[in-house]
C-alpha cells in the first residue's frame, strides 16, 4: 500500500436496523435496503471496530478507513496525524420515520460516563426531507430541572419538559453533548463525534417487534450527563462567506468540526492543505479533480479527500448542492 499514492475516496453505505426508521433512504442512496426491515441508519463514513466503512473506487478498493489511518497515516490525516487513534468523525444519513428515543450523549469530560476506549458525542443535523409530523426536540423547557424530569418520566408526559420545533428542508441543528433531544418524521444528514455514547432517557412505551420488548434505557446515567443549561435549541443561522458564483454558508464551526454547504452550478474548490476533508452530495452530481484525475460524486454519496490531496476543484454538472466538512475549527 505504501506504493499508492492517496487519492479522493469514496465509500460503501453500511445500513442499519432501527425500531424508528422506515425506507425513505431508498430515495437518497442506489444501494439497495434491506428487503422487508425498517432502514434508520445509512453510515456512510464510519472507523468503527464493529462496522468500518470500505472503499468503493481506484486501486484501494475493498480497504477499510480503519487500514488506511493505520497504514496512510500522514497521507490521510495531514496536521491531525498525531492527534487521534481513529478517523474522529462518524457520519451517517437518517430515516426517522418515527420519533427517537429521548436521548442524551456526554461531553468528552464525563469520563464515568463514557467506556473505554470511547468519546463524548456532539453531533449536527441537517434536514434533507420532511413529513407531515416532522418534529425537533432540541434542548429542555427554560426552568427544568433534575426533579421536574422525574416527575414527568413517572407520568410518561416527558415531552411536556422538552423545547421543540417544526423542521423545515435544510435546517442545520447543533445538538452539543449534554443536550436532551430526539427528532421524527424527517431524513437527516448527521456528523457526531465517532463515539457510539447514547443514555436513553424515555422511549414512547414503545415494544421491538424484533425482541418483543421494550429498549433498554438508561434513566440514571442520561439524567447525569444533561447539561440544564441547553435550552431552547433553535435551528443555526448560516453565515454566508461566498455569494457570487455559488452560494457558500457556514453551518458549523465547532471544536469537533466545521460544516459548510456550497449551492450553485459553476466550479468551487473544497478541502484545504495538510488537513482531511469530506463531501456529501445532497443535491445534483459532479466531478472533484484532484492531481489532474476526475472523481464523479452523486446524490447520496460521500467523498473523503485526503490531506494531502489539498483544495480541489468541485465542477457541478447542472444545479448541485455540497456539504463540506472539516475537522475542527476552521481556524
Amino acid at each position: 500500500m505504501e506504493q499508492i499514492k492517496l487519492y479522493p475516496l469514496k465509500f460503501d453505505p453500511i445500513y442499519q436496523y432501527r425500531i424508528w426508521g422506515g425506507r425513505r433512504l431508498s430515495k437518497l442512496l442506489t444501494k439497495p435496503l434491506p428487503e422487508n426491515e425498517l432502514t434508520g441508519e445509512a453510515w456512510i463514513l464510519s472507523d468503527r471496530d464493529d462496522h468500518p466503512s470500505k472503499v468503493t473506487n481506484g486501486p484501494l478498493a475493498g480497504k477499510t478507513i480503519k487500514e488506511l489511518f493505520e497504514q496512510l497515516p500522514y497521507e490521510l490525516m495531514g496536521q491531525y496525524v498525531n492527534r487521534f487513534k481513529r478517523f474522529p468523525l462518524l457520519l451517517k444519513f437518517l430515516d426517522c420515520q418515527q420519533v427517537l428515543s429521548v436521548q442524551v450523549h456526554p461531553a468528552d469530560d464525563e469520563k464515568k460516563y463514557i467506556p473505554q476506549g470511547e468519546n463524548g458525542k456532539t453531533e449536527a443535523w441537517v434536514v434533507l426531507e420532511t413529513g407531515d409530523d416532522a418534529i425537533i426536540y432540541a434542548g429542555l423547557r427554560p426552568g427544568t430541572n433534575e426533579a421536574t424530569i422525574r416527575e414527568s418520566l413517572g407520568k410518561h408526559n416527558i415531552a411536556e419538559d422538552l423545547a421543540c420545533f417544526k423542521p423545515d428542508v435544510g435546517d442545520c441543528v447543533l445538538i452539543k453533548a449534554g443536550t436532551v433531544h430526539t427528532l421524527g418524521d424527517v431524513v437527516v444528514f448527521e456528523v457526531q463525534e465517532n463515539s457510539d455514547v447514547t443514555y436513553r432517557l424515555y422511549d414512547w412505551d414503545r415494544v421491538d417487534e424484533k425482541t418483543g420488548k421494550p429498549r433498554d434505557l438508561q434513566v440514571e446515567e442520561a439524567i447525569a450527563c444533561i447539561d440544564f443549561s441547553k435550552t431552547d435549541i433553535c435551528p443555526v443561522t448560516p453565515q454566508v462567506e461566498v455569494a457570487e458564483r455559488i452560494l457558500c454558508e457556514k453551518l458549523v464551526e465547532d471544536e469537533h468540526f466545521s460544516l459548510w454547504r456550497n449551492t450553485g452550478s459553476t466550479t468551487f474548490m473544497v478541502g484545504k492543505e495538510n488537513t482531511p476533508h469530506v463531501l456529501i452530495c445532497i443535491e445534483g452530481h459532479g466531478e472533484l479533480e484532484s492531481n489532474n484525475e476526475f472523481y464523479p460524486l452523486k446524490k447520496g454519496e460521500v467523498m473523503l479527500i485526503p490531506a494531502i490531496a489539498g483544495a480541489c476543484p468541485f465542477v457541478p454538472k447542472g444545479h448541485a448542492i455540497l456539504l463540506e466538512l472539516g475537522i475542527g475549527s476552521s481556524h
